[in-house]
Parts: structure tokens; sequence; C-alpha cells
């Protein structure tokens, strides 16, 4: 450590030579907003110099761009079904150097195994990976998920230098109520002086004031430029998502602008890895911002010094001497088209491929195996009206994580509820799968325009149990035994035969394959879907995996139950108080 310090202060000195200089750079400066030529020295990692220099090796860049490598804010590497390693492979050619993640999804399946297992996945890799723990598993008393993790089981993980915090705050109700553990979790983060992150999905104003004096500093959930300046109003950091699903950028950079653009950054939140593969990642949200109108600076401070700063990431998030050497070569500012991504001083991606090798992970037994289920019937799957047609629906909104609550006139055959193509009403149904305990959730749901069949996943939010939509009993059964047969991924199924499938043994959640076998995996799962389904303007299964979240308004459905998340209760399906849901 001595060493390298002492020897990077003589190069930066010109006494030696540096290890690399990217020579003739024009660099975009996101502590002063302007762009500034020159060399730039690395060595050891480090920036150690802007100016004129001399290297081992030089880089002649020839008066493009170079700007600082991007930072996704919030992200959970569950979501794209690969392990960090592979994740790494995919978002690196895109620019993206750093990820702040929250593995509360594999939390929600093993526990505090599943975090470890997050964070010595990571170590070691081409990209730093910094952990968010997670505040609310499960999300709510309202569901069964895999675990449920304490304060006391978080304390001895906030001694990891990668672990910056506590993860978005998702239980609102215990927030405002000050029940004991939510206050026991965030005190044990102020203790440690981490940051907390928020997820102030639908809270109104004076909620917000009860998150800030709680401490919590960040919020993903804005979807209207309101929101985005009421939070920022309020001292809130506010990571501007574009996932596979909640797509939010355009209607909040309607909010931001040169005087709040400093409290704004980027995440991708879930990002489904077709999306990654083929939109990018915390690129496409430069690239998007640019193209609305806000400066290529700000975009870019966005990406970058934005997080750093929130965060506390010293090293990160510029270029300035003493900061780590990620950097990416763009060949047009606008377009922010990469052609080489440098970490820690040493080229990992160019022309949008992976340029080193990067080992794959070690398998932990323990996050293995996790679907447990009993045999399960058609007569389980009965959703009784008795002597009423109208039911609580669940509405589909497409590419939004928000559904409707709708009330709506439904079939019924010898008092039961059955699909309706015409209406487009599905049957949906979560099936428990960590603990045994034979718990079926069932609803109705509206929007998914299947003509025939069923799909089905354990990819679930946030605990993760079994949820199948279809559009009969038989192809629904089938879905769910082949979770249960091949240990968690995701099917597609019709006249009672599986058409395409990935199997996700890690947690339920993950592959033990490599990003590209999983590609065309999910190909063939996107291909099987237009086969019984008539609209491809959203991802059916991303969609599908979040109507079991009982944090994001309005109705959601969990193994207990229909939860209407306004109320925070569970509802019947039947609008009758004297209905039941077997």
């Amino acid at each position: 450590m001595r060493k390298l310090f002492v020897q990077n202060i003589q190069i930066a000195n010109k006494k030696e030579k540096a290890d690399l200089v990217i020579k003739n750079a024009n660099i975009v400066n996101v502590f002063s907003h302007e762009i500034t030529e020159g060399d730039i020295a690395i060595a050891n990692g480090k920036i150690v110099g802007i100016g004129e220099y001399e290297g081992k090796e030089e880089y002649d860049v020839q008066g493009k761009y170079v700007c600082p490598g991007f930072i996704d804010a919030h992200v959970h590497i569950e979501s794209s079904m690969i392990v960090p390693s592979e994740f790494a492979k995919v978002v690196l050619p895109h620019g993206v150097t750093t990820v702040i993640t929250d593995p509360h999804e594999i939390a929600n399946v093993c526990g505090v195994e599943g975090i470890q297992f997050m964070i010595d996945a990571s170590e070691g890799i081409p990209l730093d990976v910094f952990i968010m723990l997670p505040s609310c598993v499960p999300a709510t008393e309202f569901e069964n998920a895999g675990a449920t993790i304490l304060a006391e089981d978080l304390a001895p993980l906030f001694a990891h230098p990668r672990v910056l915090g506590l993860a978005e705050v998702m239980d609102f109700p215990a927030v405002l109520h000050t029940k004991e553990e939510m206050m026991n979790k965030l005190l044990l983060a102020h203790e440690h002086g981490g940051m907390i992150d928020g997820h102030a999905a639908g809270l109104t104003v004076e909620e917000l004031n009860v998150y800030r004096t709680a401490g919590i500093r960040t919020d993903h959930e804005c979807v209207t430029a309101e929101e985005l300046v009421e939070r920022v109003r309020r001292g809130m950091h506010v990571i501007v998502r574009e996932g596979s699903v909640a797509k939010n950028l355009d209607a909040l950079l309607q909010g931001v602008n040169e005087r709040n653009a400093r409290y704004c950054m980027f995440g991708t939140d879930d990002k489904h890895l077709d999306d990654l593969y083929e939109d990018g990642s915390i690129n496409y949200h430069v690239r998007e911002t640019i193209k609305y109108g806000l400066h290529p600076i700000t975009a870019i401070q966005m990406a970058t010094i934005n997080a750093a700063e929130c965060y506390g990431l010293k090293g990160k998030g510029a270029i300035a001497p003493g900061f780590d050497a990620d950097l990416l070569i763009l060949d047009d500012l606008e377009s922010v088209s990469i052609s080489k991504v440098y970490k820690s001083g040493m080229c990992v991606a160019e022309s949008g491929n992976i340029a080193i090798n990067i080992e794959n992970t070690h398998m932990n037994e323990s996050i293995m195996n996790t679907v447990h289920v009993h045999d399960i019937s058609k007569e389980q799957l009965q959703i009784r009206m008795n002597d009423t047609n109208e039911a609580h629906v669940i509405g589909i909104i497409p590419n939004n994580l928000v559904t409707e609550h709708l009330v709506e006139q439904v079939e019924v055959e010898n008092g039961y509820f059955i699909p309706s193509l015409e209406k487009d009403q599905l049957k949906m149904a979560v099936v428990e799968r960590h603990k045994l305990t034979g718990n079926i959730g069932l609803g109705i749901v509206k929007g998914l325009n299947m003509r025939s069949g069923a799909i089905a996943a354990t990819v679930a939010h946030d605990s993760h149990n079994i949820v199948v939509a279809g559009t009969n009993d038989n192809d629904m059964l089938v879905a769910i035994q082949a979770m249960k047969n091949i240990q968690g991924g995701i099917v597609v199924v019709n006249n009672g035969e599986l058409l395409a499938v990935s199997s996700l043994p890690i947690g339920g959640l993950m592959s033990t394959k490599t990003s590209k076998e999983v590609y065309e995996e999910i190909m063939k799962l996107n291909k099987a879907l237009q086969t019984i389904r008539q609209d491809d303007s959203f991802n059916a299964f991303l969609t599908l995996s979040f109507l079991s979240l009982p944090v994001i308004p309005k109705l959601k459905l969990t193994d207990k139950g229909l939860f209407n998340v306004e109320t925070f209760n569970h509802i019947n399906v039947a609008c009758k108080e004297a209905a039941v849901m077997n």
C-alpha cells in the first residue's frame, strides 16, 4: 500500500512514466461541467494526472471523448437471471463499471446465506459491486417468504467493506407506526454510518416527511415529474429508473433541470437479460436523456458522480487525480457510442464485446433446490363466487409496476369463476414454495392478452413463490408441476405441453449457465409466448413477476390471497362479503 502510494505520487510528479497514458483526450469534467483537452495518466489502477504525460504504454484517442465509468445506483442483479460474474460480462461493454445492488431477491429465498452468496460471488470480478442490505425480508407480513431477516442477522454484515447501508425500505407502515424491528434496522444503519434507501411508492408529501425524518435518503419509485420535484425539495436523491417493467425515464425527465439534476441519478432496478443485451444498461439512460434535451455532461453526471457522491464512493465517478481509472472512450458524445471500457486502468471491453476472461462463480448447494411444493389438484385452483358475478380484478398497466384495482363482471359457472378470453380475464395463482404450507392465493388478472395456455415462474417479487396465470386449469397445473421438477425457472405451457423452459436452480432465480445460453433460452420463451399471446408491447414474464409484490399499488396477489395495497389488507375476490376463496 505505502509503496504504491509513494510511486503514484512520483508518477504524478513526472519522475516516473505512468503505466498507461490516454493521449489527446477530450475529457468530460463532471465537476466543472466542461470539456477539457489533455492526457490522462494512469498508474496502479488510479488516475495520477491530467495534462501532458509519458507512459510505458500510450493510447492516442485522437480527440475522442473520455468520461467516467457509469454507475447503476439501484439494481437487483438476480433479475438478470445470471450470477454476478456473468452479469459483469454483460454490463461492462455497456460502460457500467460500478453497481449498487440490493440482493433482496435471493435473500427472500435463502436468507442471510443468499446475501453472503452474492457478496462472495461478486468478489474479485472486474465490476465494483456494492451491497445494500435488504431491509424487508419478507416485504410484508402478508405473504410467506423463504426467510425472515432481523436486524441482528444484518449486524455482522455491516463490517464488510462493500456494504454501504440498508436497502429500500418498502414497509412504510412499519416506519410510520415506529414498529420495533423496523426501528432496530434503521438505527443499525445509522450506527454504522450507512446509507438508507427508500421505496416511496405513492407516498404523500406528509408521508415523505416521515421518511426523511427516519433518515431515508433516496427513492427509485417516482413515476411522475411532480413526485421527483417533491422528493428533491426534501433533500432526497432520486434514482431515475428505467427497467424492463418500470419505465419511468420519459416521465421523470420532465422534472429534471440544470438546478436539480445533481440530486438525480440512474438505476435499472429490475432489468431482464434480453433487454440488457438489446438496449443496454445505464448507457441507455444517458443516451435517452441527451435525446430528451438535457446537456450531455448533465446526463453523464447523473450516471457517474451523482451516485458516487450520494453513496460516498470515494474515488468513483470522475476523471481526476486520485480517482479510480474507470473510464469510457466514446466515439461520439451524444450517441454515447462506447469504443473501449477501462476498469482500474485495464481495458475490459472493446466495441461492445468483453475483452477479458472472467471466472465463473462457485455454486453453494445451500442456495439450490429451493422449490418445495405438495402435489396440487384442480380443485385447489377454484375461485368460489357464490351468488355474485362481480369481482375484484388485477388490472395490468403496461410497463408499470402499479396495477389498477378493477371491479368487473366475470364469467361464473356452477358458482366458480371461469376465465374469459373475450374479456381478457385470466386466472392467476401464487403457490407458496418455501415451507410446504400448502398456501395458494387465487385471483383474476386482466391485461395479459393470452389466447390459450399458461405461463409460470418462481421469479415472483419479492417472496418468489410460484406465480402462474393461464386460460385453463390443466395448463396451470402442468406449469406448477414443471416448477417443482426443474427446481425453479420460467415456463410456457399450451395444451398440456411445455413449449419452452428456462431453468433457474439458484434460489429459483438465477441460472448456472452462461449469459449467452440464458439469453437463448429467453428468446425461446419469448417465441413460445407469441404462439399463445396477442400482445408483445410489454414483457409478460416480468409483468407477471411483479403482480405478487404487495408494496406497490394497487391490487396484488400473494400466497395468502388477494391484497389491497391501498388499505394494506387481504380482500375476497368476489365482491360480496359472503364470498370466500378456496
